[in-house]
C-alpha cells in the first residue's frame, strides 16, 4: 500500500465498532486471535466499510441496496498515488472528475475528506445520480460536490466536461465485463471459490452499469483513451484503474495515438492482492517519460 495508507489487513475493531455500532455483531475470530468479519458476508463487508469511512474520515454514509461495496483501503489508495502525480498548486483546491461515480461516490466522499478536493462525479443511472446526491446532503463538507448526468450511455467525456473547465485530475474505475451474463459467470466462480457451491447471485452487489459495458473493460478504455485526447488542454491528469493486465498493451496503444507527453502504469499492492492503473497527461511536464 502506498506509505500515506493509514489501512491494512489488521483493522483495529474497537474504534471501528464505536464508530458504527452495527458492525460488533459481524465480528468473528481470525487467524492468530484476531478479530475479522466474514468477508463473504455483503452485510459485514458494508458495516466494515461504513465504520472505515466514520472511524478515520467522519464521513456519514450509507450504500444503496444492490449497488457495488467500494472497498475503501483500496480505493484510498489509488487517490493517495493519483494525489502524487499532481503539481503543487498556489492558493486553490485541486479539482477532480470521478467517471462514473455510482450510487457510493467513494471517490469524491474520499477526494474532499482526506484531500479537500473540489469535486465532480459523472453518472448515466438516474437512480445512482438521486442517491448520490443524497450522501451530498449528509456530509457539510461535500456540498460543494456537483454530480452531472452523461445522457449518452455511448460516450464518456463528452456533455460532462464544460467549455473552457479545468481539471487537475480524472480517476475512473470502469465496468469489468461485457454483458450480465459474463458478470453472473464470474460471480458463480467467485462464489464456488468462497463457499464451494454455486450461486448466481452477486456477492457485494453491483448494478449494470457498474458491472458491464458494450465491449467490456477493453472497449471502455479505447473509448477513454481516444476521447482523451480531446480534452487533454483541460485535464492535467488522467487515470484509470484496470482490472485484466492483459489489457493494459492495448490501452497505451490507444493513449499514444494522441501524443501524450507523459505515460505511467503505477502498480499497486493491498496485502497479497495487486492492481494498477494507468496516468497520462497530454500537458508539459519538467521531466517527460513516455514510456
Amino acid at each position: 500500500m502506498h506509505v500515506n495508507n493509514p489501512f491494512d489487513s489488521n483493522y483495529k475493531f474497537s474504534p471501528l465498532v464505536n464508530a458504527v455500532p452495527e458492525l460488533e455483531a459481524f465480528i468473528i475470530p481470525g487467524k492468530f486471535a484476531r478479530k475479522s468479519i466474514d468477508f463473504s458476508d455483503p452485510e459485514a463487508v458494508y458495516l466494515l466499510n461504513k465504520a472505515l469511512l466514520k472511524w478515520r474520515f467522519n464521513v456519514n454514509w450509507t450504500l444503496k441496496e444492490g449497488h457495488l461495496c467500494p472497498a475503501v483501503p483500496g480505493r484510498f489508495d489509488y487517490l493517495l498515488h493519483a494525489n502524487d502525480l499532481l503539481p503543487k498548486l498556489e492558493g486553490r483546491r485541486a479539482r477532480m472528475l470521478d467517471i462514473g461515480t455510482g450510487a457510493s461516490l467513494i471517490y469524491p466522499l474520499l477526494g474532499t475528506a482526506a484531500f479537500n478536493w473540489e469535486c465532480v462525479g459523472s453518472e448515466v443511472d438516474k437512480e445512482a445520480i438521486s442517491y448520490a446526491k443524497g450522501l451530498i446532503r449528509m456530509n457539510a463538507s461535500m456540498l460543494g460536490t456537483k454530480i452531472r448526468r452523461q445522457e449518452f450511455k455511448s460516450l464518456i467525456l463528452p456533455g460532462i466536461i464544460e467549455k473552457k473547465e479545468q481539471f487537475d485530475l480524472l480517476v475512473c474505475n470502469p465496468p469489468f465485463y461485457k454483458n450480465k451474463s459474463e458478470a453472473l459467470a464470474a460471480n458463480a466462480r467467485k462464489n464456488k471459490n468462497l463457499h464451494g457451491a454455486d450461486e448466481t447471485h452477486h456477492n457485494f452487489g453491483g448494478s449494470a452499469n457498474e458491472l458491464w459495458y458494450k465491449g467490456g473493460e477493453e472497449a471502455f478504455l479505447k473509448k477513454l483513451a481516444i476521447e482523451s485526447a480531446e480534452y487533454g488542454s483541460q485535464i492535467h491528469w488522467f487515470t484509470c484503474l484496470v482490472s485484466k493486465k492483459e489489457h493494459v498493451r492495448t490501452f497505451k496503444r490507444f493513449i499514444r495515438k494522441g501524443n501524450p507527453t507523459d505515460l505511467k502504469v503505477i502498480e499497486m499492492t493491498h496485502g497479497k492482492k495487486s492492481s494498477q492503473f494507468v496516468a497520462w497527461t497530454f500537458q508539459n511536464q519538467e521531466n517527460e517519460s513516455v514510456k
